[in-house]
């Protein structure tokens, strides 16, 4: 039986967030909070270099408010983490913080979290590799804590190791003061990993641009049950860009038409995914919906014009650097033979134009990643070609160009992969976008009404983005064609 741990209930959270606003007024916060704590190794230690924004101060201190329970929805580079690890540092000297536990779903973040928290004076303890590489130590450190050989214990573990029995037998003997931090939260609401989230720890904060999870109301709420509500002030696309978190982008909309083959197919899996939705527009029990929507998205981002789009854009562009090219994991059909997307464009990059690539992808080593991040962003490489790599945390801020082949209907993917272009970097002034947007086919009475419904969503989220364009005007004029064709105005 799951138990709440209700000792948060005696902290006077009222007094904290009134001194941590006083605190933040004087200008402490942001004018070496280190001065605070003793040179001592691996306990909190805010960076007197660092200063926090206004809004970061807001969700600190709007966290405490909510005695000690919300989640950030802040967008891409707007500082959560910094947020996070302010809060633990304001935990650690206000009430005896003694661990910091971080969940995250990918090892890439999980190591980039461990950069971070040494800013903060902490040497984390990764769990994320064989068993026998973290959990002697993860025992041998809580021991430690419990008998007072240690103050303070850093821990980062990704969502794969954190459900395992290793990992869950070691929950029940973390202390009452530890603080939970979901990154990426949105992922910790479906129904295995939300089971595994300790209620013995009472300190909770989750971390998302995104925290709404895609046709899954039910793992919605249950992230909310947990983590407890969105705190304001939360920071859309919009504000990180006024405020120079992320830097001003030009935006072009590329229109590509299917191949009549394509478009075949594209009709006859939208009449079946009309038919599906009928019967129950529950994406997360309904494997059929489920299985229809992923095929389309395959095929739409395969689209085979998307390799001439990519031949002719890129011959005016051979002295670029600094290129992201963002992949489907579809195979492109009219190739000789059948090739991924991602390989008949490296192909098309490497050895038609002569344009200086490589392969960058989750499968990638952490190594080798590093070394072509570095090769990236020296210019020795002009581009990396993608695939499943802007969703979630990948920190590449020398992209000062980015060619999307695989746009997404998931509001959480769409935001995240066009935030992370926009990273600032030394040298950086603005970033340029071009998006591959797929038009339907002419469809027939019955079809086309599942597919303007389905279209809507997203249209509106393309204009968003257009909006916020430095060439707004342009951009929406593209978009235009698409909305006109669909007869699709704001309002219906």
């Amino acid at each position: 039986m799951k138990v709440e741990w209700d000792e948060i209930g005696a902290i006077d959270w009222e007094r904290l967030a009134n001194e941590y606003a006083a605190v933040s007024r004087s200008r402490r916060v942001s004018e070496g909070q280190g001065k605070y704590y003793a040179s001592v190794r691996d306990i909190p230690e805010f960076p007197s270099s660092l200063q926090l924004r206004d809004y970061q101060q807001q969700a600190v201190e709007n966290w405490f408010r909510n005695k000690g329970r919300g989640i950030l929805k802040m967008a891409t580079g707007s500082g959560k983490t910094i947020a996070a690890l302010a809060i633990a540092t304001e935990l650690y000297r206000k009430i005896g913080l003694q661990v910091l536990l971080v969940v995250c779903p990918f090892r890439h973040l999980v190591t980039q979290w461990g950069r971070e928290c040494e800013r903060f004076n902490l040497q984390p303890l990764l769990a994320f590799e064989r068993v026998r590489k973290w959990q002697n130590e993860l025992s041998t450190q809580i021991y430690n804590l419990r008998t007072g050989d240690r103050a303070f214990l850093t821990v980062i573990v990704t969502n794969s190791t954190f459900i395992t029995e290793g990992f869950q037998s070691q929950l029940k003997f973390f202390p009452p003061k530890t603080l939970i931090i979901g990154d990426e939260a949105h992922h910790l609401g479906s129904p295995r990993l939300e089971e595994c989230l300790p209620r013995n720890i009472g300190l909770r904060l989750a971390l998302s641009a995104t925290p709404e999870r895609y046709f899954d109301e039910d793992g919605t709420d249950a992230l909310w049950g947990y983590f407890g509500r969105v705190l304001q002030p939360e920071f859309t696309l919009k504000d990180a860009i006024d405020r120079g978190a992320l830097v001003r982008y030009f935006y072009y909309p590329l229109l590509v038409e299917l191949t009549p083959l394509e478009a075949v197919i594209y009709a006859k899996l939208t009449k079946q995914i009309g038919w599906a939705l009928s019967e129950n527009n529950n994406l997360k029990s309904n494997e059929t919906l489920t299985s229809l929507l992923m095929k389309r998205s395959r095929l739409i981002g395969a689209a085979a014009n998307k390799l001439d789009l990519v031949r002719e854009l890129m011959k005016t562009r051979l002295d670029t650097t600094h290129t992201l090219f963002y992949c489907g994991d579809g195979t492109v059909e009219n190739t000789s033979p059948p090739e991924g997307q991602l390989t008949a464009i490296t192909r098309i990059l490497g050895t038609e134009l002569g344009y200086r690539v490589n392969i960058y992808t989750a499968d990638t080593p952490l190594a080798e990643r590093e070394r072509l991040r570095e090769q990236f962003e020296r210019g020795d490489l002009q581009g990396l070609v993608s695939i499943r790599c802007l969703d979630e945390g990948v920190d590449i801020p020398a992209i000062q160009n980015a060619v999307i082949l695989a746009s997404t209907s998931n509001p959480r993917q769409f935001i995240q992969r066009r935030g992370r272009i926009l990273r600032p970097h030394p040298g950086k002034a603005k970033a340029t976008l071009f998006d591959a947007i797929v038009l339907p086919p002419d469809l027939d009475r019955e079809t086309w009404e599942v597919e303007r419904n389905l279209l809507r969503k997203e249209l509106i989220r393309f204009l968003e983005f257009a909006n916020l364009a430095e060439n707004a005007e342009e951009a929406k004029a593209k978009i235009l064609i698409l909305q006109e064709k669909y007869q699709l105005s704001m309002n219906n």
